[in-house]
């Protein structure tokens, strides 16, 4: 994993097996005697086929961070490239696109949407890239039924716990089989074997799929999940350690 504390260093030690770079990443907010800097120059990168974790403190950066990754929050400087492109170079609607694409987002809200069952939330990404409704109904089923949900696949959020909604939210932002999955506390609602049967999922879509995993999270129980833990700390990276 590749992490750099200088900004001096060669960004050309980054190769090819890095799905996600991160160089000089800087975030304000406000403006003014307001303004607050919550992100310090952050050098990482993140590989495919590989689980990280971001770990620290709440206030650190950590969701921050992440929504820049999934193009939902624009960098007061720095750069950012996903599979080789430089996201926050492309026009909004390419941005749109390549997000709907590529990025699985799965928020610590839920966001799921009312007036659709488990199952059509589970399928909204593939309908949205124009799968058959049959294609998005049998891929959403399958993964109700790997997170122990097959039993209320045609409940509505309401009608459903908040681990439940969880794991709805999972399943709609693994539909679209994305390169990169980005987690804001997936685990926060689960008991610990949920918890971790949605971590062996999101293991096992890295691992099979050389697809990028991260991992924002508090939950110290699912740590042997992680291939790397970074830790951050207001604002900045201080280690990268490599668990397997």
């Amino acid at each position: 994993m590749w992490f750099r504390r200088s900004s001096h260093a060669d960004p050309r030690a980054v190769d090819e097996e890095y799905s996600i770079v991160c160089q000089g990443i800087v975030k304000d907010f406000g403006r003014g005697q307001s303004e607050v800097r919550v992100l310090h120059g952050i050098d990482i990168a993140f590989k495919a086929g590989a689980t990280t974790f971001l770990v620290g403190p709440s206030g650190c950066g950590k969701t921050t961070l992440i929504s820049i990754l999934a193009g939902l929050l624009t960098p007061t400087a720095g750069a950012v490239q996903i599979l080789g492109k430089s996201i926050w170079k492309l026009r909004k609607s390419q941005l749109v696109d390549f997000r709907a694409s590529h990025l699985g987002f799965i928020f610590q809200q839920f966001n799921l949407i009312p007036a659709l069952t488990a199952a059509e939330n589970a399928a909204v990404s593939l309908v949205v890239q124009g799968s058959t409704l049959a294609h998005a109904k049998r891929v959403s089923y399958e993964l109700l039924d790997r997170l122990g949900l097959g039993a209320s696949k045609n409940k509505y959020p309401n009608q459903l716990s908040g681990g439940q909604q969880q794991r709805v939210a999972i399943a709609r932002a693994l539909a679209h089989q994305p390169s990169i999955v980005i987690c804001d506390e997936p685990t926060a609602s689960l008991d610990a074997d949920t918890g971790h049967a949605v971590m062996e999922l999101l293991q096992s879509v890295a691992s099979d799929g050389q697809r990028t995993v991260v991992v924002v999270t508090h939950d110290s129980r699912i740590y042997p999940f992680a291939d790397y833990i970074a830790t951050m700390a207001d604002g900045r990276i201080l280690s990268m350690e490599q668990r397997k």
